[in-house]
């Protein structure tokens, strides 16, 4: 199991108690709305806003959604219903997620799909790769739709079975040529929030630089510009949250030192060769092959530029052994869109130029994966997005003076130092933190707890309210088995 809350404890034991004494626990404020109207409160988003957590969005995580608590502190001080897409009790587990099984004897997470109960009604084209769910088409207020991008929400037909499963969830068959932009545009809030942008640079950085791509700045700020004057074109109020920096996430943070730990415990030098490949990784397509060391690895200490994937996790383990692992599995997924001259797995392997062969990432004739690796180039190349992305955002924001919660502050905060919750440290440490899910990426029940929290503050900064706060502690980390 990984660590990081050893070292930082006495430090934050002593944040804790100053954080705590924050709380209202100990002499609630009178609640009042302020100057703004939560009769009508909508929220925009991606899988962070549905309540997506543990690789897959089920019920539980929806109840726990950040929106969904923000709407009970609402309602007192005014606020109305709140309508969300929940899934069914019987087919609660929704899409399916990724439980805690055990530890393997080195102390490594072991995790299993949950495929019971699920909401599958169908898939779309007979491809088993793209599940339709059973559709909730009463009005909702809850508009998180998990992989939604900025630059998705003017595509016509993105509701439609060809488009995004989750939008189309919530859909009604009659407009599924409706844009994104559209059905906010028609949801007439008092008060929304609006946290979109995440999948605009995270995709990208998820595939290690690899696949997907990053959205054109004109497009994202045109159509981050259109929403947001959508959503206040009435005069509602509300909260516009930024993205933050993916590089602080468990998902990249926590498979790199474990190895570093795990080759230095077998006194592997930190000189010994790492290959990996740099940029797109398909049948055909140029890619760099770099030869680095061990070295180059972000270790626990920070040190190292070069960030592993938590999706490499299963095959660091492979390094140094003459395997083709990795190699299959990737060739198992891209078999559906091989061209005929590419009819089995020894012809992409001549193609992609690999030897099984050799060890596995310490040549370049069996390299690492891009798709498991996140370079400084490519790091910088989200971080530069990231900050143009909130810049725009801002402005946006200030011009139509919206509250701001700096989502990219707030976790670099977490990241660095840890936060406290009534006195008790969470972290952004992978499953012992409590805050961060089990895909690494999205949060917890308490994760989402706190996010709704750190709005609250600003609400309540902005609009002269005083929202009481979520007991954070109310809600779960990471469940054990």
């Amino acid at each position: 199991m990984y660590t990081f809350l050893k070292k930082g404890a006495p430090a934050l034991a002593l944040l804790g108690l100053a954080l705590g004494s924050c709380q209202p626990e100990l002499e609630e404020p009178k609640a009042s709305a302020g100057s703004a109207d939560f009769s009508r409160y909508i929220a925009v988003g991606n899988s962070l806003t549905a309540g997506f957590m543990d690789g897959g969005l089920y019920r539980e995580g929806q109840a726990s959604s950040y929106p969904a608590l923000l709407a009970q502190q609402f309602s007192r001080v005014g606020g109305g219903a709140f309508t969300q897409p929940l899934f069914t009790e019987a087919q609660a587990n929704g899409s399916g997620y990724l439980r805690l099984a055990g530890f393997t004897a080195q102390g490594s997470p072991i995790t299993a799909p949950v495929v019971t109960s699920l909401a599958i009604r169908g898939f779309a084209g007979n491809d088993p790769t793209k599940p339709l769910y059973t559709k909730f088409t009463e009005p909702v207020n809850n508009l998180g739709v998990p992989g939604i991008r900025m630059s998705d929400i003017t595509t016509a037909g993105y509701g439609s079975t060809q488009g995004n499963p989750y939008f189309e969830r919530i859909t009604p068959d009659a407009s599924g040529t409706q844009t994104y932009l559209q059905r906010i545009s028609a949801s007439n809030p008092t008060f929304f929030t609006f946290w979109l942008g995440n999948n605009d640079v995270l995709g990208f950085a998820t595939a290690g630089g690899a696949a997907n791509s990053i959205t054109a700045r004109t497009t994202f700020t045109n159509n981050a510009n259109s929403a947001i004057d959508a959503l206040t074109a009435n005069g509602a109020k509300g909260v516009v949250a930024l993205i933050p920096d993916v590089a602080n996430i468990p998902f990249f943070t926590t498979v790199g030192p474990a190895f570093r730990s795990t080759l230095a415990q077998a006194n592997v030098p930190s000189a010994a060769p790492f290959v990996y490949t740099t940029g797109t990784l398909a049948p055909g397509q140029p890619n760099t092959r770099v030869s680095t060391t061990v070295a180059s690895i972000r270790d626990a200490a920070g040190t190292g530029n070069l960030l592993l994937t938590l999706t490499a996790s299963p095959y660091l383990g492979l390094y140094g052994q003459p395997s083709g692992k990795y190699w299959r599995d990737f060739y198992q997924q891209a078999r559906p869109s091989l061209p005929a001259t590419i009819p089995n797995l020894a012809t992409f392997l001549l193609v992609m130029q690999i030897d099984t062969l050799r060890p596995f990432g310490q040549t370049t004739q069996n390299p690492f994966p891009s798709t498991l690796v996140l370079d400084a180039t490519e790091q910088t190349t989200v971080r530069t997005a990231t900050t143009n992305f909130n810049a725009d955002l801002t402005a946006k924001a200030t011009a139509k003076d919206l509250a701001i919660f700096d989502a990219n502050s707030f976790f670099n905060g977490v990241a660095a130092n840890g936060y406290a919750t009534n006195g008790q440290i969470n972290s952004a440490s992978f499953i012992s933190g409590n805050l961060f899910s089990l895909d690494g990426v999205h949060p917890t029940p308490r994760g989402y707890a706190v996010v709704a929290n750190e709005m609250i503050r600003v609400i309540n900064q902005k609009y002269g309210s005083t929202i009481p706060f979520v007991d954070a502690n109310a809600y779960r980390g990471v469940r054990f088995p």
